[in-house]
């Protein structure tokens, strides 16, 4: 009977100088698990450094397991996992980083995890060692994630997970501009659990992440997969309106019984200006939903590859 295969999904941006370790730290794992094979496919997300010719040498230099996918520009790590999982053969994925954070000798509990039973498995870090900036980033994503497209609040999501098949197979289903992975497994399968794992500080480079991407990242996860941002613009629409109303009631009350008292122009501008703020971002909000329906619309790929080092990988 043939071993179950496991593919390792990578996707890297300026890992020139940490990817090599990953790779052989998977490979050391790996050879001391005698009941599996596997794959490690990395994917180059337009990174401007010489993070495509680190992957081309780890390759050539583990043929047999390596596959490196080079796209044609920045996507994002999203879309780079989706062209991952898209290449993927493994009966178990595993998802991770490139800069050795993650650690891939703790993949095993995330195997087991599957064996057990589980569908998805997530790794679950007791003290992160990223920085202030990306712990914030990961906290408000966590908070969106629970509140936009209910997420179990108990549950800790992060970048390295594993996978069956069945629940892969799905998410490459979607071809939508904007993929969400967490997004995507949520609306597969909720028999998800945690298992816990060591978080090591990033000993070369800084996070890929910046403001304008986790902002870009948050977008993705309530406008591609949740629409309770326009139930929360309605609802705040009709409180204000009623609002109005009772306050305009109010004044003319005020004006019959005082005719003296001044109605306040301080206030009303004070009200309009908040109203019309407010409903700037209602209307900012519907244009964010109208303009990336239009862009899914015109088949805006997740993703392009300029080239493989294995010509079979399509």
């Amino acid at each position: 009977m043939a071993n179950k295969l496991i593919s390792f999904v990578i996707p890297c941006y300026r890992s020139e100088m940490t990817i090599e370790a990953v790779v052989d730290e998977i490979q050391e794992t790996m050879s001391g698990v005698n009941e599996y094979d596997h794959e490690i496919i990395l994917v180059n997300d337009g990174s401007p450094d010489n993070t495509w010719g680190a992957i081309r040498e780890v390759a050539a230099k583990h043929a047999e397991t390596v596959t490196g996918i080079n796209l044609a520009r920045n996507f994002g790590q999203h879309s780079a996992l989706m062209a991952g999982l898209n290449a993927s053969k493994g009966d178990i994925v595993i998802c991770l980083d490139d800069d050795g954070q993650t650690p891939a000798n703790e993949s095993v509990k995330l195997v087991a995890a599957i064996e057990n039973g589980a569908d998805v498995a997530y790794a679950r870090y007791s003290h992160k060692q990223h920085n202030i900036f990306r712990n914030f980033g990961t906290a408000m994503n966590e908070w969106m994630a629970s509140v936009m497209i209910g997420k179990p609040r108990d549950l800790y999501v992060s970048s390295y997970f594993a996978a069956r098949r069945f629940v892969v197979d799905e998410m490459v289903k979607y071809d939508g501009s904007y993929p969400y992975i967490i997004g995507l497994v949520l609306r597969t399968t909720r028999n998800i659990v945690n298992v816990d794992v060591d978080h090591r500080k990033r000993e070369v480079g800084q996070s890929g992440y910046n403001i304008s991407k986790l902002f870009g990242l948050w977008l993705n996860g309530f406008t591609a997969f949740s629409i309770k941002p326009l139930r929360i613009a309605t609802v705040s629409g009709m409180t204000f309106a009623v609002i109005g109303f009772i306050y305009g009631i109010y004044t003319i009350i005020k004006k019959f019984v005082n005719p003296i008292v001044p109605v306040g122009f301080s206030a009303l501008m004070s009200a309009l200006m908040f109203i019309g703020g407010m409903l700037m971002l209602m209307l900012g909000m519907i244009g964010e939903y109208l303009g990336r329906l239009y862009i899914s619309q015109n088949r805006n790929p997740q993703y392009v590859i300029r080239e493989t080092t294995r010509d079979e990988i399509k």
